[in-house]
Order: C-alpha cells, then structure tokens, then sequence
C-alpha cells in the first residue's frame, strides 16, 4: 500500500491520509474490505454501477459480452479523502488475469495498522448550529482528549486537532453547565461554516497510536450534495463506471473508486473469499446472520433470517441470468429494526453474507 504523503494530491481527486487515520473515519474492519496489493480479487461491474451518479444500461455497457464478475490482480492501493467533503475513500489499480478463479490464492497477511482509539458521533441539532457549541460524551473526553485539570474553575483547555488534509483547527474543550458536560465551544461554529456541516452528519474524533496528535474526521449523511455538479455523496460519474467496466472486460489495466458505505456490499471482493463463498450450498431455508455497523460506528449488530430464494437476474439489474450479485432473497427475522432495508438488504450479494456473517 502506498505510503501517505502529508496533504499531497497527484490528480486533484483526492489527498492522501495515514492508514489508521483512514480506518477510523471508514469504519470498523468488519465493515470495510480494502484490497490489498498484489492480492487476487473479482470486481463486479453490478455493484460498481450502484454507485454511479445516473442509472446504467448494464447490458448496453456490455455490448452482448461481458461477464458479472472480473478475476483480476490488485496493482497499487491509496488511501484517499475527498477535497470537498471530507469522506475518505480508496483508489485501486486492477489489472484483469485470465481465468476465472477456481483456486485457492495465496496473499500477503494484512498490513498490520497501529492501535488508535477513536469515538465518532452523530450531530445533533444543536451541534450543527453554527451559533453554538458541541456536546462531547463523556467517554469521548475521557479516552481520546488530554485530561482536564478539575482543581480549575470551570476546567477548560485549548485542543489543536487536525483534519483530513492536515489543516489545524483550535477548540476551547470546557467542563460547565448544570448538570456539567463536557463542550468544544470557542471554534466549533467556524469548523461547522467551513465543512458545512448539517444535522446527521459525524464527525470522528482520533487520537493518534502514539497517545499524542488529535485528528477529526467526518462521515456524511446519506444524500450529502457536493459542491461539484456531476457527484453526488459516494457515488462516481457514470462514465467513469463504464468506462471502467469496458476496459474490465477487454483485459487492460482499469482504476476505480470506492466510497465505503454502512450496507452497501464492496464490489472488488478478495478472490479467497468469493471461492469459500461459491462452494457453499446456499438453498432456500439457509439460517443465516450478518454484521452491521451502527450509523455512529460505536457498535455492530448481528440479524437474522433466512434465505427465501436464489437467483433472479443478479438483482442489479445486469444482464446475467446466473450473476452472483444480489442472489440471495432474505427474509429476517427482525425487519424493523433494519435500517434501509429496502434498498439494501432485501437482496444480497452472496459475499455480503461469507464475508460478514456464519451460517447458523
């Protein structure tokens, strides 16, 4: 994986970030796959057109030929986060190999990252009014920022915590109020004006391994409109999918982009992983269980139900009768308590389900 370099930016798409700073503001590993290099993978062009800014032709793209899925090597690996909004995101080199898989692939371990602690929360109303302050839980004072001097009246301090890009932003942290709570009041409301901020977003708040430098990140709320025209929050112009998808299927080198997102399922998957997956027997009536983080990312919930049926069209709407994405018709057995299950997780991709849960 390519080193970060501080703030740098090779293309004006996105600027380098350290890999445990990343980590945190993506998500739990759990949630979060991200290739390695020169490890085996399958990209899938279904799950690719997902997260495209307009509604593909998958079968048009595909011109009669194509395949649901492209065994391929990973050639170089970044770590990136948008200029514009803050959210982190990888940028993978893929070059498409012969075959289709059918063994099993050795890999380098994974890149050990540094312990970091990190708390992120989700803004409140009050937090997102540019007028006032932000209410800090307890646990998130008490494990990621330096302690304060309680003989003091009232305790307060001043944090320097840096963001994504490595900009420095100063925060008055004070102890005040009845009942007393922990508040970043002076320079909260210019932090909110700069990285427009709204109610539903989170931010991160991580301490670095070395228990020194604070770092903040930010993950936007679904429907998050940026600056630019032609992007819209975790989504890819669409001629940049198919762009993608084309040279895929004619076997040259191809780049693409992946915003991680809580629900939606990578769709560049580790071929060891997509082989186990294959040589399960799924059927209908198959108990099964999957991981998901909470929006906040302060826990993971396991659901479970089980498999009402098998196949239909992939689900993505492709033009591949037996394609494995979106397989798996589930039913669950607490459907309420799913968010988005609609969108997300009616239908599952098969990979979803070996990746991030056990058959029961």
């Amino acid at each position: 994986m390519r080193p970060p370099s501080q703030g740098g930016d090779a293309d004006g798409g996105g600027v380098d970030v350290n890999p445990h700073i990343w980590r945190a503001c993506a998500g739990s590993g759990a949630a979060v796959q991200i290739p390695r290099v020169g490890e085996h993978v399958f990209y899938f062009p279904e799950g690719h057109a997902e997260h495209s800014s307009s509604p593909l032709d998958l079968a048009a793209a595909a011109g009669g030929g194509g395949s649901p899925l492209v065994f391929c090597q990973t050639s170089s690996v970044r770590l990136l986060a948008d200029r514009e909004t803050d959210e982190v995101f990888y940028r993978v080199v893929l070059q498409p190999i012969g075959g289709t898989g059918g063994v099993a692939f050795p890999v380098s371990p994974p890149e050990a990252l540094p312990e970091v602690a990190s708390f992120p929360k989700i803004l409140t109303s009050s937090d997102a009014n540019n007028g006032g302050g932000f209410s800090v839980p307890r646990f998130c004072a008490d494990s990621i920022f330096p302690p304060l001097d309680f003989a003091a009246s009232p305790p307060v301090q001043t944090l320097f915590i840096r963001d994504v890009h490595g900009r420095r932003w100063e925060f008055k942290h004070i102890f005040r109020g009845s009942p007393r709570r922990h508040l970043l009041t002076t320079g909260w409301s210019k932090f909110v004006t700069d990285k427009r901020l709204v109610v539903g977003d989170t931010v991160v708040f991580i301490r670095s391994p070395d228990g020194g430098e604070l770092s903040v990140g930010i993950r936007r709320r679904l429907g998050f409109q940026t600056r630019r025209a032609d992007q819209v929050r975790r989504n890819v112009p669409a001629k940049t999918v198919v762009e993608a998808m084309r040279k895929a299927w004619a076997g040259v080198p191809f780049e693409i982009e992946h915003y991680p997102r809580n629900g939606l399922p990578d769709f560049v998957v580790s071929a060891a992983v997509v082989e186990a997956a294959r040589r399960v027997y799924w059927a209908p009536g198959c108990r099964v269980k999957m991981a998901v983080e909470a929006e906040d990312s302060a826990r993971m919930t396991w659901f479970q139900g089980s498999v009402s049926s098998i196949g239909g069209g992939g689900g993505g709407g492709g033009p591949w009768e037996n394609s494995p994405w979106r397989m798996l018709h589930v039913n669950w057995d607490e459907p309420d308590a799913m968010p988005n299950l609609k969108t997300d997780w009616e239908e599952l991709t098969l990979l979803t389900l070996w990746v991030n849960s056990v058959g029961l």
